[in-house]
């Protein structure tokens, strides 16, 4: 079976014989599957009203685990966006009622943030939405081929994760 990145390599091979274009053939369709599964996420993110940036919000304070609460400069390693950008979007998801400020208690000065219900509910069924759109995309796989390719991804992505 034959892809767009299957033509991609081809013609490039025609016009650039001198070089070397098989990363192409592996990180091209990186790059077009990602597309894909951001479409799928917005798809399964849209039936639930939030923004992909909502969902890691959510997300990030419900796998903290109960009581489902992070510091703001937690939620910004996990998020990895600027403090200012964090602020702004723990503002929105308070307005929404998704979750709340709280003082540390360890912290005079600190604040604590914390999934409401509403928010855990949201973040809850956004994530069983998101898991049907992502089996959806990994149904040409049998179980074996997914664990390989987890396998694999996991190599490429580890430097990256692992910077100091």
């Amino acid at each position: 079976m034959e892809d767009e990145v299957d033509r991609l390599v081809a013609a490039w091979r025609r016009e650039r014989p001198d070089l070397d274009v098989e990363p192409l053939e592996v990180l091209s369709r990186v790059s077009r599957l990602a597309r894909h599964l951001d479409r799928a996420r917005r798809i399964a993110f849209a039936e639930h009203h939030l923004e992909p940036w909502e969902f890691d919000v959510l997300t990030s304070l419900r796998r903290a685990g109960a009581p489902y609460q992070l510091s703001p400069g937690q939620l910004l390693t996990q998020t990895l966006v600027t403090s200012g950008t964090m602020t702004n979007r723990i503002d929105r998801l308070t307005k929404k009622n998704l979750v709340e400020r709280l003082p540390d208690p360890s912290d005079r000065r600190g604040v604590l943030v914390r999934l409401t219900a509403e928010g855990r509910d949201k973040a809850d069924q956004s994530l069983a939405g998101l898991l049907d759109q992502e089996r959806a995309i990994l149904a040409e796989l049998s179980g074996r081929q997914r664990a390989e390719l987890a396998g694999l991804l996991r190599q490429l992505t580890a430097p990256f994760d692992n910077i100091p």
